[in-house]
């Protein structure tokens, strides 16, 4: 371990990328504590206390690292950035012109990461006139009012909320060139991580009678992290024998598979519908003919208290997800062609139509085990706040919590490993 720190610190360029992430971080929770200009003090005070960002919030409250408890400035996180990424890689293949756009390479990358941000701010300026409405209604259930969201008031914070979304976007690109990389990942994971040493302030300090299923599910994450990376690593590898021009029985290669095709994105799409009802709620509670429907979202709907249908409808929406996602960008037509033009073939199977569906077929079933672990690590937590004393606060981490966490490292160990091989590289030339 010392060993490889050693080498580390040896490697100037990776030296100096390491410290420019790590600053950037600690700029970010510097920022994650601004609060709002304008916000009332006693009601944001109340607010805080009070635990406020439970029920619909709660999920996005964890992945912001109390950005959103702290009534920050940069309270939306990445949300924005990352729906706006989903969004265009969506009508990549919808429409033609950005597939092929798609297809040209690190330019056309280039041109897709700047519609990107075109996109991200109209979206950013838009949850923030949401998030304000739901928080400040929140803290007006307390008789008091965060923030005034009647216009054109509201228009002031909104801009500094959606420019705060925009300077998270700005810190990660930053990151991600001219630091270790991956820093949209990498702010996600500070903000997950960040919020684990003041749940644990809270449980100890002021937990009584919580600390021994807070203890056992804390075991129940070790072995569930060990278990998501396991998951992450594994994949199926389709066998490719690429014929060579001279004699010889040809180039072996192949193509792997992952059981998690999809990622996150699953879990991310089925936390903003699950949630969304909750949201509904919020504007209609005040409305009497609505009350029989507020009741029913805030008795079976309430992430704070799941419920089994809420419980059943999470694991559902992540399965359906899982083959939704996957079928928009897993393309077996298109691989089976890029195989057949470069002269390969899946040994037994005809090139074309017939390797296109072997490969469809094979995803498929890795579909169905991928969503289904998604799922069941989605639920676990929730399951256990439903049969224990604890609340969705009082977790170390979520299920999507964990997914991220590995990935993200796995990631990061992957990036640094190949500096550290082009440093020796370097040396030798």
């Amino acid at each position: 371990m010392f060993r490889y720190l050693h080498q580390l610190w040896k490697s100037e360029d990776l030296r100096k990328r390491i410290l420019l992430t790590l600053g950037l971080l600690v700029l970010y929770r510097i920022v994650a504590h601004i609060p709002v200009p304008g916000a009332d003090e006693t009601a944001l005070r109340n607010f805080l206390g009070s635990r406020g960002t439970g029920g619909a919030l709660g999920v996005f409250a964890a992945l912001t690292g109390g950005a959103i408890d702290n009534f920050s400035i940069v309270l939306l996180g990445l949300s924005p950035y990352i729906n706006a990424s989903i969004i265009l890689q969506l009508c990549t293949v919808i429409f033609p012109k950005l597939e092929a756009l798609a297809k040209e390479g690190q330019q056309g990358q280039q041109r897709i990461n700047r519609y990107t941000r075109y996109i991200t701010f109209p979206l950013a300026f838009l949850q923030s006139y949401g998030f304000l409405l739901l928080l400040n209604s929140g803290a007006a259930q307390l008789g008091g009012r965060l923030i005034d969201t009647s216009f054109p008031g509201v228009l002031g914070p909104m801009t500094i909320v959606a420019a705060g979304a925009l300077f998270l976007m700005w810190l990660g690109e930053v990151m991600t060139e001219k630091g270790i990389g991956n820093g949209i990942s990498l702010i996600i994971f500070t903000g997950i991580v960040s919020s684990i040493p003041s749940t644990l302030s809270n449980m100890f300090v002021a937990g009584a009678g919580k600390q021994g299923p807070f203890i056992f599910f804390s075991i129940l994450s070790v072995g569930l992290l060990i278990c998501v990376v396991l998951f992450t690593e594994a994949h199926r590898l389709i066998p490719i024998t690429y014929a060579n021009q001279g004699a010889g029985r040809g180039v072996q290669g192949g193509i792997p598979i992952r059981i998690n095709q999809a990622g996150m994105i699953p879990i991310i799409f089925a936390i903003s519908l699950i949630t969304f009802p909750g949201i509904i709620a919020q504007f209609l509670q005040t409305a009497p003919r609505f009350t029989g429907v507020v009741n029913f979202i805030n008795t079976e709907l309430n992430a704070n208290n799941p419920s089994t249908l809420y419980i059943t409808a999470y694991f559902l929406l992540v399965l359906v997800f899982t083959y939704f996602y996957v079928s928009v960008t897993f393309r077996p037509e298109q691989i089976a062609e890029d195989i057949q033009k470069r002269g390969g073939f899946i040994p037994g199977i005809r090139p074309g139509k017939s390797t296109a569906e072997v490969l469809a077929k094979t995803s498929n079933r890795l579909n169905l085990w991928g969503g289904v672990f998604l799922g069941i690590i989605a639920i676990v937590p929730l399951i256990f706040t439903k049969y224990s004393s604890l609340s969705s606060q009082d977790l170390l981490i979520s299920g999507s919590g964990m997914i991220i966490v590995v990935g993200v490292v796995l990631e990061l160990i992957r990036q640094i490993n190949a500096q550290l091989l082009a440093h020796d590289y370097e040396k030798l030339a």
